[in-house]
């Protein structure tokens, strides 16, 4: 197989839902406090009751930043902390998983602008298939309950 050599990467992140349920965003700049907060104003926009997410303890989601940010809307967002260091109780991992089995093998992205596309394209096709995302949260390690 052909390669260009080339190193490029695209970010991404989702929030998931025991419904089956999928929220997600891609993009190439860091993941830091300013994506983060873009992310959950997106978020809200999309329900109309509290949004309750489960998240880890990456510095973004722990920022003063994203304080601030859920302090002006705390009544729309509330994140809970998985515990130091937990993978397997975080069922977005499977996602990722998912989403790099996913990629096409056959054809490698030649750019950024590629990658990304076939990204979204992913998490578009998940968001047609609720019964997979669910499936996120069926692993041995990972129960939660909501009322969504």
């Amino acid at each position: 197989m052909h390669r260009t050599g080339n190193r490029f990467s695209v970010n991404a992140m989702s929030a998931i839902s025991t419904k089956g349920r999928m929220h997600f965003t891609v993009f190439t700049e860091s993941f830091d406090a300013k994506v983060m907060c873009r992310f959950l104003d997106r978020l809200v926009g999309h329900f109309a009751h509290k949004v309750h997410l489960v998240v880890d303890r990456h510095s973004a989601h722990r920022s003063k930043r994203v304080r601030a940010w859920l302090t002006d809307h705390k009544d729309e967002v509330e994140l809970h902390f998985l515990p130091s260091y937990a993978p397997e109780l975080n069922p977005d991992e499977l996602v990722n998983a998912d989403l790099k089995r996913s990629l096409p093998h056959t054809h490698r992205a030649r750019n950024q602008a590629e990658l990304a596309a076939e990204t979204r394209r992913f998490f578009h096709r998940r968001q047609r298939q609720p019964h997979i995302v669910r499936g996120y949260f069926g692993g041995r390690q990972v129960r939660y309950v909501t009322d969504e």
